[in-house]
């Protein structure tokens, strides 16, 4: 999980574990007990501690079941859980023969993963790649200030060697020194581009009642990842200027 504070995530969870804790109340009518914390306390740290619990486990909100006669369980369960993994990955990992490098989906770039997660996390997976796509063809329309073209035209259009003409700008990944990487580097990009639309995105537009799985759908997530990347990545050469 790159990019996150291993030890400050686990503080934050220990934090909420503990405010959520049931302790006797003073109250004699209260059963059962009431959270160690106040509400306006656990509330707060919540915040917080749904956006580590969206990293570390994706789809708590859907794994995880919740104890109807007990506020926060839910939460403070996926907790537990989360310290458990971030405190034992390794080990894990070691131990049952798996130290590959692993993808988090949450690590993929912003605009695939914020396209896809709300869908992602409630297991929806299918509509979740439709999401990230339907994201990265409207920042690529947003990048070169165009809404005329979409999907793999918007590319294609988008990295054409040719020179940038009025209303239609170019994304260069790499300046134009007229080497045969310079060629390769753009007609790679409108490449991917034509693959993710043509074998990921339509598809699954045309069949909607489709799903995917887990694995299947972080692939193409993946594949989506790059693609964003090098957009963002990319300048924008205009009408009048070089590369």
């Amino acid at each position: 999980m790159s990019g996150l504070d291993r030890d400050w995530a686990i503080r934050e969870l220990g934090t909420f574990i503990h405010l959520t804790e049931y302790v006797p109340s003073s109250r004699t009518n209260v059963i059962g007990g009431v959270p160690r914390g106040r509400p306006e306390d656990i509330a707060g740290q919540a915040q917080v501690v749904e956006q580590i619990l969206d990293r570390v486990i994706p789809q708590w909100r859907t794994n995880v079941d919740e104890d109807e006669y007990k506020m926060w369980s839910q939460h403070r369960e996926a907790a537990v859980r989360a310290v458990t993994q971030l405190q034992r990955e390794q080990e894990i990992q070691e131990k049952l023969g798996d130290d590959a490098p692993r993808i988090s989906v949450a690590d993929l770039h912003p605009w695939i993963w914020s396209g896809a997660r709300s869908l992602w996390q409630s297991g929806h997976f299918a509509q979740a790649v439709r999401d990230a796509a339907t994201k990265l063809n409207a920042e690529t329309q947003n990048k070169v200030g165009r809404r005329d073209l979409s999907e793999t035209n918007l590319f294609q259009a988008s990295f054409s060697e040719k020179k940038a003409e009025p209303n239609s700008p170019r994304l260069r990944r790499m300046s134009n020194d007229g080497s045969s990487t310079y060629e390769s580097v753009q007609r790679g990009a409108r490449n991917l581009a034509e693959g993710v639309f043509a074998g990921i995105r339509n598809p699954l537009s045309h069949e909607a009642d489709q799903e995917l799985s887990e694995q299947v759908a972080l692939e193409y997530l993946a594949a989506l990842s790059v693609l964003a990347r090098w957009v963002d990545e990319s300048t924008v050469e205009r009408a009048g200027e070089s590369s």
